[in-house]
């Protein structure tokens, strides 16, 4: 059994201004993202974007996180108690934030984005999805060290104890499964198939399939949100909102092959 590393939230001072883990890991990701983007332009990759656009996709995805995911986690999570207390959606610093909220805020920028610039959704979002995991992974990394979303317990010999528990149990770090698993593997996933020529949508499609099974199965192992419990079936409502996302993709990923072949 490990100890978790109890880390202090707050990773820099400045006077009278904090500056959180949780949020740096954000700048972090979307470094990465930027960095990522970089190299695919520089590679060929999308020749109708250039490197303007990948800073304006950015910008505009910041905000397509951050007011997705967060009215995400106020919608899908906690509707109830934020209507009772509306002045806390504004408190980010404190966690709760939904991926899938997330992912619909960036979708709706990239709409945008294609519209504007006379662009397929499709040729955006393929140029986009390889790019995200790794800042997926700087945000799983900034779960661990807030010490949120722990797993459930267990006896496996890699189990931590979780203080922000407040039960003493080992339990699953169900924040590295994702980092390996939603960040690390999924990036060397669709970095791999994205370095060839693919059907339109086909990177977008392995992208919503590839995160929503990794993430249906990573929920098995992280405790259940104590104020949703699991919800129909037996599953939590992170695997809920992730089968549409297989769902979805494997119809993309069909439909893209089909239409290719014709």
């Amino acid at each position: 059994m490990l100890h978790y590393p109890e880390f202090d939230p707050i990773a820099l001072r400045i006077g009278p201004l904090a500056i959180h883990w949780y949020g740096l890991m954000y700048l972090v990701g979307f470094a990465l993202v930027y960095a990522l983007g970089r190299v695919r332009l520089a590679r060929g990759h999308t020749p109708a974007l250039q490197p303007r656009d990948l800073e304006d996709l950015i910008f505009y995805s910041v905000l397509g996180v951050v007011l997705g995911g967060r009215l995400g986690y106020v919608l899908f999570y906690k509707p109830a108690y934020y209507l009772t207390h509306p002045l806390e959606v504004l408190y980010l610093w404190e966690g709760g934030m939904s991926f899938h909220g997330g992912l619909i805020g960036v979708i709706l920028v990239m709409v945008l984005f294609a519209r504007k610039k006379g662009l397929s959704f499709f040729t955006v979002s393929d140029f986009i999805a390889p790019l995200i995991p790794l800042g997926l992974g700087a945000g799983r990394l900034g779960n661990f060290i807030n010490g949120e979303l722990w797993g459930r317990p267990t006896d496996v010999p890699w189990a931590m104890v979780f203080p922000q528990s407040g039960d003493g149990l080992p339990r699953h770090p169900s924040q590295l499964y994702e980092l390996g698993l939603e960040g690390l593997v999924l990036f060397a996933l669709l970095w791999w198939f994205s370095a060839k020529p693919r059907p339109t949508g086909q990177v977008s499609a392995l992208f919503l399939i590839g995160y929503g099974a990794f993430r249906f199965l990573v929920e098995f192992t992280r405790e259940p949100d104590n104020f949703l419990g699991l919800l129909a079936g037996g599953m939590s409502m992170g695997q809920w909102l992730s089968l549409p996302m297989v769902a979805l993709g494997i119809a993309l990923y069909v439909f893209s092959a089909k239409r290719q072949s014709r």
